[in-house]
């Protein structure tokens, strides 16, 4: 299989509370939209990634997390918290090196939000 472009697919219990979510709370750039405006489908940019929001689903996700890599994990803890989002773990520095802190989407996704320290590996030159 050659893949030549991938994404992952989220259907969520309320549309428009997972868009503002997305779009207005987390600020996830616009890939592309499409559908009619009751209907909207959205892509959003995750960095080297794709999330798409679209359809409506009855029961939340289940096993579906995100992984997302920010420059400053304290600054957006506090960005996010103000903004009311679940934070279900502060952030702190894990024993493999990372910083991360955990929170939801409105239906419960669990997301990572991570900070690479300039001082771990997956910031050095690999060549």
């Amino acid at each position: 299989m050659e893949v030549l472009s991938s994404r992952i697919l989220l259907r969520p219990t309320e549309p428009a509370r997972s868009h503002a979510f997305y779009g207005d709370v987390l600020g996830l750039a616009v890939y592309r939209e499409f559908g009619p405006p009751e209907h909207r489908g959205v892509v959003y940019f995750l960095g080297n990634g794709l999330l798409e929001v679209s359809g409506h689903a009855e029961q939340p996700p289940v096993g579906l997390g995100l992984w997302l890599q920010v420059r400053d994990v304290a600054q957006e803890h506090e960005r996010l918290a103000d903004a009311g989002v679940t934070v279900t773990r502060p952030p702190r520095a894990e024993p493999w090196g990372l910083v991360e802190m955990w929170i939801e989407d409105p239906d419960g996704v669990r997301i990572a939000v991570v900070e690479v320290p300039d001082d771990h590996p997956l910031r050095r030159d690999q060549r």
